[in-house]
């Protein structure tokens, strides 16, 4: 049986459209409006409210906490400062990718991680033999996620702390309006924003605060429709979309390491031994055979397409998440993953896996598109990621 977040008595009074889709074994809105548009659009000129209680979350407490999360992440978990926020990959003893997520660190021998699978099973397989203290909180804590140009400003109206001093993936302990909550500076859209951790019974409070604090500034509560095509400008994966993970991949091919999916950044391997080290070090003295980039659509072959049918270009109203082919001359490159529409950059863009040799930015290719139901080919780029980088983000 589906479930409904801490935050749905608020959600579903505002979820006017009644489109609805499953995250987690929760139900969280698609969109509230008829379409994503004015969702989409308070990301990037105002500030836009998601609800992502559904994360996984995971305390991780003890003297040998941050030993348990060196050896499942590839990040330096035991440099992480107190109130810094670290993006990983999990990975299995081949190097392939389990699944991403973050490491929050609290205190001293205290973190939370989140991450889109469950891993309670998997962490405490690690932890054998150290002196550490593993909880699902995944029902504890709700969370938020704030986004846009004016998050850091609603926020502040009724933040006891100044969040100017809060680094980009920093994380602190305050107060909202009296409630008390954890705040970072993440999130999954590429712009300025910040995501929000409660109590569960604090939950609609914290909501009824944030949507007062945010009214003068046009705050709107948006669903995954809006969030979707922010990530994609933004360059970031998603999982099950854009990668499979290595515990539900049918075949080896299906599988990918943290250097093919443009993660190399995140591999510590400098540090001692953590699951998949071995396979990852071999890999680095050797080009990777796939590589995650960005795509970019070059307009006049599109419309050119559309135009040889009578058409006027017809473009997705929605992002999609489909495997597109992606062609050099007469040979398959590689195959696009998610793409859509840029409303701000108008653009038409996509995440894709080129191999290596296709892979170089500026590269000239071809991505598949259906026009008039036939299959045709219009002219791309390679391009780098993300597409959308604010200054704001990190200022």
């Amino acid at each position: 049986m589906l479930k409904t977040t801490p935050f749905h008595p608020r959600t579903a009074a505002l979820c006017q459209s009644h489109a609805w889709r499953r995250w987690a074994g929760y139900v969280v809105a698609s969109v509230y409006e008829l379409n994503h548009e004015r969702e989409y659009h308070a990301i990037r000129s105002s500030a836009a409210l998601f609800d992502i209680s559904p994360l996984y979350k995971y305390s991780v407490t003890g003297v040998h906490a941050a030993r348990l999360l060196d050896r499942v992440a590839t990040r330096n978990v035991s440099r992480a400062s107190i109130g810094q926020v670290l993006y990983t990959c999990f990975c299995d003893n081949e190097g392939k990718v389990l699944d991403d997520g973050t490491i929050a660190r609290l205190d001293e021998c205290a973190f939370r991680m989140t991450s889109a699978e469950p891993n309670l099973r998997w962490l405490q397989d690690n932890a054998l033999g150290l002196d550490v203290a593993i909880e699902d909180v995944s029902e504890k804590i709700a969370a938020l996620a704030l986004q846009g140009p004016s998050s850091r400003a609603i926020l502040q109206g009724v933040v006891a702390t100044d969040l100017a001093a809060l680094k980009y993936f920093g994380i602190v302990a305050t107060t909202l309006a009296g409630i008390a909550v954890t705040i970072s500076r993440t999130g999954y859209t590429g712009d300025l924003g910040y995501e929000i951790w409660v109590d569960t019974r604090d939950a609609l409070g914290l909501w009824d605060r944030v949507i007062e604090a945010g009214a003068p500034y046009g705050v709107v509560p948006a669903g995954m429709l809006a969030l979707d095509v922010a990530r994609i400008e933004a360059g970031l994966m998603l999982l099950d979309v854009d990668y499979v993970s290595a515990r539900k991949a049918l075949t080896s091919r299906q599988t990918s390491s943290p250097y093919e999916l443009d993660l190399a950044w995140t591999v510590s391997l400098d540090k001692d031994a953590f699951v998949g080290r071995r396979a990852l070090a071999r890999e680095k003295s050797a080009a990777p055979e796939w590589r995650f980039v960005g795509v970019e659509v070059e307009w006049d072959s599109l419309e050119a397409l559309y135009l040889e049918a009578g058409l006027a270009p017809q473009l997705p109203s929605t992002a999609w998440r489909t495997s597109v082919p992606i062609y050099a001359g007469d040979e398959q490159a590689g195959y696009a993953t998610s793409g859509g529409w840029s409303p701000l950059l108008k653009k038409y863009i996509a995440l894709a896996h080129l191999r290596s040799e296709y892979a170089d930015i500026g590269r000239e290719i071809e991505m598949e598109v259906t026009v008039e139901h036939q299959r045709k080919r219009a002219r791309a780029r390679v391009v780098k990621k993300p597409f959308f980088n604010p200054e704001r983000k990190r200022a």
